[in-house]
């Protein structure tokens, strides 16, 4: 566990602490000013709650069901039972760190005091994060809209000691057991407070901060595995130079070519395509790498802007406003996050594409400029690196397939009235596929160009020295080099966790200097 503690405050929160908190088990602290202003919002809802006026979500039935005025003695039960009927998930269960980082961003937003939760809620959500433990929540169940409903509800109900959830040794227990085990009492929930723990973006927020996380590595890698094969293929760096990409100034199209030409340094390979007469040009999936890759990361920029606001604000329905008022509002409607959501799922896929067509051309001894046909070792008794190429294939396909967007899609329901969705949730979902998949196919680019730089190097020709330090380093994470047909499949799985975790960038930039 992870000694760092964030603390969770009025204002929001960070991308970093929702990573420190879903991946590294961060520990969790309410300020002073929190537990301040979710007194001070509870006050005003135990207000209303005397009043014979119904307010909603205080004392009325919840959607559709909004009309019925509910009496005081039925409000414990209103709360209890919205959790229990909107725990209705179904499927396989998500994975631990999104379950964590739905319950700290939504223990984000009732931090901020606009709840109406009384703060021993906010510091029970704390503590079921703290003691480790996850409560179980299934893939179908949430449309984006009035927030993750079903996923939310299923943290909810762990919080009141009912259902299922995992606890810090893997082991899925009834979450009652869990609790007592670790001395937390369970939550009786009272007004607006079942409502306030299912209104929410919080489970496609946090899917979207992590993704952007693995994009930020998996980008910068693309940029070194796209340089590796271009000094395999003999490729010019003359189209790198700053002054080209200044007069057309996306900024991440200039920041990947930089990265391309940083790699690039001092490589006895580029620059001698003009040897070979019908090449009077590389390949766009050579060429245009900066283009392609920039394009992403000014994605990735715009979609980190969306995911700021998103993690700034405070999303429930309705809202405890500073002037004492309680009012209704759309601000859980999945929208703004689903459509960055589901751009991402578009740049990953064209990024993973450009990225296999370079694998290809690495493969093809009729566009590869001197290569053994599949970088094999004896082609016809090897086939080298041929079935590769399939696996990445198969993967770019589904890239493509996962970039149709979730976000175009609406199905209404709550008896038409919540009549329009984000499906936040699916872009979300998606795209978390969508970035384990770019991992691979930037994987098998890097296991054949590497291969391709050591074969040119066993030519005469000299690499980068960025370029040698990737591949020694890959070598030492046991992706193995040329040589016969083997068992191709490890060497795979050891490339992919040497992109995923960050180890290619780590590799090249003590040569390099840092990369962007």
């Amino acid at each position: 566990m992870d000694m760092h503690t964030v603390v969770v405050g009025t204002s929001g929160t960070t991308a970093e602490d929702v990573v420190a908190v879903a991946r590294h088990g961060a520990r969790i602290e309410l300020s002073t000013a929190a537990v301040d202003a979710l007194a001070a919002s509870r006050l005003i809802v135990d207000a209303l709650a005397a009043k014979p006026e119904p307010v909603y979500g205080v004392s009325t039935g919840f959607g559709a069901l909004a009309s019925r005025h509910i009496s005081p003695e039925l409000r414990a039960q209103l709360q209890r039972n919205i959790v229990r009927s909107h725990a209705a998930g179904m499927g396989p269960r998500v994975e631990r760190e999104v379950v964590r980082a739905l319950m700290f961003l939504r223990l984000k937003t009732v931090a901020s005091g606009h709840t109406g939760v009384r703060p021993e809620v906010a510091q029970t959500m704390a503590d079921v994060l703290n003691a480790g433990i996850t409560p179980v929540v299934h893939e179908y169940g949430s449309l984006g809209c009035s927030g993750d409903l079903a996923p939310l509800s299923h943290c909810a109900l762990t919080l009141m000691g009912e259902g299922d959830a995992e606890g810090p040794d893997g082991t899925v227990r009834p979450a009652g057991e869990l609790l007592a085990a670790h001395g937390i009492a369970p939550v009786e929930l009272r007004e607006k407070e079942g409502l306030a723990l299912l209104n929410g973006t919080d489970g496609m927020l946090g899917m979207l901060v992590m993704a952007l996380a693995d994009l930020r590595n998996l980008y910068t890698s693309a940029d070194i595995t796209a340089a590796l094969s271009l000094e395999a293929l003999l490729g010019t760096d003359k189209v790198l130079a700053p002054e080209l990409h200044a007069i057309r100034p996306h900024p991440g199209q200039g920041v990947s070519a930089d990265n391309m030409l940083r790699v690039l340094a001092g490589s006895g390979l580029t620059g001698h395509h003009q040897d070979d007469a019908p090449r009077v040009q590389d390949a766009y999936s050579v060429r245009c790498a900066p283009q392609v890759n920039g394009a992403g990361r000014d994605t990735l920029d715009y979609a980190a802007v969306v995911a700021g606001r998103e993690l700034a604000s405070s999303v429930d329905n309705p809202v405890v406003l500073p002037d004492g008022r309680v009012e209704s509002n759309g601000n859980f409607h999945g929208a703004p996050v689903a459509y960055v959501l589901d751009f991402l799922a578009i740049v990953a896929a064209d990024l993973g594409s450009i990225c296999e067509r370079r694998t290809d051309r690495l493969l093809d001894k009729n566009r590869s400029h001197g290569l053994p046909p599949f970088l094999a070792h004896d082609a016809g008794v090897d086939s080298g690196l041929m079935i590769a190429q399939y696996t990445q294939a198969a993967l770019v396909s589904e890239m493509k397939r996962l970039a149709v967007p979730a976000s175009a899609d609406s199905i209404p329901s709550s008896a038409m009235q919540e009549d329009h969705v984000s499906m936040g949730w699916s872009a979300a979902r998606k795209l978390r596929t969508a970035v384990d998949n770019l991992a691979r196919i930037v994987a098998i680019e890097l296991y054949a160009a590497a291969r391709a730089v050591e074969i040119r190097a066993a030519q005469g020709l000299t690499p980068a020295p960025a370029s040698q330090a990737a591949v020694a380093a890959l070598r030492a994470a046991g992706a193995q080099g040329p040589g016969p047909d083997r068992f191709l499949a490890p060497d795979l799985a050891a490339a992919d966790t040497f992109v995923r975790e960050g180890r290619l960038v780590a590799a090249v930039e003590p040569v390099t200097g840092s990369l962007a």
